[in-house]
């Protein structure tokens, strides 16, 4: 997994209506780049929930929040209309970028071993550099850490 200090890996995916999203395209802004397993289950939902509830906040300190998924344009339209999320959900279907920042692992579940999405975030700043990394979330509060987080270091 990319480390604090690491320049962030530039990269394209298309956004829930095929618009192709360049990382590198936020220069000058902060970017909150999150990693969620699977659409309109519990926890991606709660923690989707959590950053749109933010959203005005994380504006307010010029960051732009970017979540990433395996699912496709049609599922994340439907969950970005269905929980009225304000910010872009990008699907990385051949999983290329979600192994190289790190967070595409063998997991393990009722002693089957398979390969997916661990949770994670990265602060990165305006600069491309990445300032915090928080590895294998936890949902609850998670949002309000990160813009904590923001608030200190931006």
């Amino acid at each position: 997994m990319l480390k604090e200090g690491d320049q962030a890996p530039d990269f394209v995916l298309p956004d829930e209506n095929g618009e192709p999203v360049r990382l590198s395209d936020f220069r000058g802004r902060w970017v909150v780049l999150y990693f969620y397993p699977k659409d309109n289950t519990s926890g991606c939902t709660k923690e989707a929930i959590e950053f749109r509830d933010l959203h005005e906040q994380f504006a307010a300190r010029n960051a732009v929040i970017l979540g990433v998924s395996k699912d496709g344009q049609k599922s994340h339209q439907n969950f970005k209309s269905k929980y009225g999320l304000s910010f872009k959900l990008l699907s990385d279907e051949s999983t290329e970028v979600q192994q190289t920042y790190g967070v595409w692992q063998e997991k393990s579940m009722y002693g089957r071993k398979f390969m997916g999405t661990v949770r994670s975030t990265f602060l990165i700043d305006d600069e491309g550099l990445i300032r915090k990394v928080w590895p294998k979330v936890k949902v609850t509060g998670h949002a309000q850490d990160v813009l904590k987080t923001l608030e200190t270091i931006a």
